[in-house]
């Protein structure tokens, strides 16, 4: 840290010079111009350009001489410019290790100031976009923050996902290790039964779910279920693709057994979220249905070897036995094709900002470039939203999301973890508040 302190220190100046310009030039188009541009769709990092934006938007990238616009171009010495990273899978209410209990003990509107807290800690470290992957919330206080920040209450990411999880009875979104004269309101949604499915679909849309998450198999965090059962029967998941695709909501499966997974894809999921146990086959169903992978590899890394998970023994079979050979895996999928994505599923607001980043330097042990985990964090995951015309790339039309880190990622990813510089919509968030 203290090597970071001194960069920051020594960057101070220009980011106050930058944040100066973007006010005063609010009617007028500035130019960034850093040492180097990874913009996200390239395969090599942009020497000598400029990042022009005017208002909220890119409007060109072009060499520094030919900006010919009323400000001056704002020289970043020393620094890379990078899209605004996208966190593709992420839970920012649940709020502490033991989530289930956490979620037991706390209220929605408690969930909700915390997970805006962490969303804003997001933001800071260079995450501008969120798909929420359901929030252990009995209400819909994910998307009350997400109302908030888009009318300009709070800043924040910008954001998308679904409110909860779609869990059968006992599976992974189940409360499972209370006896049967509890009765609890389960982190998970739960359903059984193709009706039932239909009716908490048309739930979560109604009230602002532009994302169906559902839990096609056992988890490995939650207590009492097995990540290797396959949960929802195919005519379940066959309902929810089918009810979800009448309203054009996408539908993101965990999955984690094999046969899972591929009943999954077959069935039409636009995402498959920790895919672990993947085969030859899951990797040639995505690579034909086009279906993106978001591995979160690092949530597993973060956990392995303490004590703080009720289900720590699940999680560490996977991270100390079976984690080089899922990488291996997923290094198969990504050279057959398969559109890898970040996601860090850290959850909220105990997680150190920084670490969400963790999970882009992790790819590169499955085999994907330096250049490529970047992308799985920019242009693939926008992609992945559909949201590839708004965010995710710094080319003319898109949202200035934009963030600068010291040196080279491409030498050192780790330098993600630590943005000295990061713009949302054309606006410089004070990293310091």
């Amino acid at each position: 840290m203290t090597r970071m302190h001194l960069m920051l220190a020594l960057w101070l100046g220009c980011l106050l010079q930058i944040q100066s310009a973007v006010v005063s030039a609010s009617e007028s188009a500035i130019a960034l111009c850093p040492d180097r541009i990874i913009d996200g769709v390239s395969d090599q990092p942009l020497i000598g350009q400029a990042v022009v934006i005017d208002g909220e938007n890119i409007v060109a990238v072009v060499p520094e001489a030919e900006w010919q616009g009323g400000a001056v171009c704002q020289r970043m010495e020393g620094i890379t410019l990078l899209p605004g990273l996208i966190n593709g899978h992420e839970h920012p209410l649940i709020y502490g290790d033991d989530y289930q209990g956490a979620h037991l003990a706390g209220s929605s509107a408690y969930k909700a100031l915390l997970g805006l807290s962490a969303l804003q800690s997001m933001l800071k470290h260079g995450w501008t976009t969120v798909r929420v992957m359901g929030d252990a919330d009995v209400f819909y206080g994910v998307l009350d923050v997400r109302r908030a920040i888009e009318e300009g209450v709070f800043d924040g990411p910008r954001m998308t996902g679904a409110a909860h999880y779609l869990s059968i009875t006992g599976g992974g979104g189940d409360v499972n290790y209370l006896s049967p004269e509890q009765r609890v309101i389960a982190d998970g949604l739960i359903v059984n039964g193709p009706m039932e499915v239909r009716k908490a679909i048309r739930e979560e849309i109604k009230y602002g779910s532009d994302w169906i998450k559902i839990l096609v198999t056992g988890a490995f965090h939650s207590v009492g279920d097995d990540p290797k059962n396959v949960a929802f029967s195919p005519d379940e998941l066959l309902e929810a693709i089918a009810e979800a695709g009448r309203h054009g909501v996408p539908v993101a499966a965990h999955a984690h057994a094999t046969s899972g997974i591929n009943q999954a894809i077959r069935a039409g999921v636009r995402s498959i979220e920790h895919g672990t146990y993947l085969d030859e086959v899951s990797i040639q169903l995505m690579v034909q249905h086009g279906t993106f992978y978001v591995p979160t590899i690092y949530v597993g890394d973060h956990y392995a070897g303490t004590d703080h998970l009720l289900a720590q023994e699940k999680n560490d079979d996977v991270y100390l036995n079976y984690r080089d050979e899922w990488l291996r895996r997923i290094g198969l999928a990504h050279r057959a094709g398969v559109k890898v994505v970040v996601g860090a599923d850290l959850g909220g607001f105990n997680i150190p900002p920084n670490a969400y980043a963790r999970e882009i330097k992790v790819l590169t042990e499955a085999g994907l470039s330096p250049m490529a985990a970047i992308k799985a964090a920019t242009s693939v995951a926008a992609e992945m939203l559909r949201w590839q015309d708004k965010v995710g790339a710094l080319r003319p039309g898109r949202y200035a999301d934009i963030i600068g880190v010291v040196g080279n990622p491409l030498d050192d990813l780790s330098l993600l973890e630590f943005p000295v510089f990061v713009m949302k919509g054309g606006k410089v968030i004070d990293l310091d508040s």
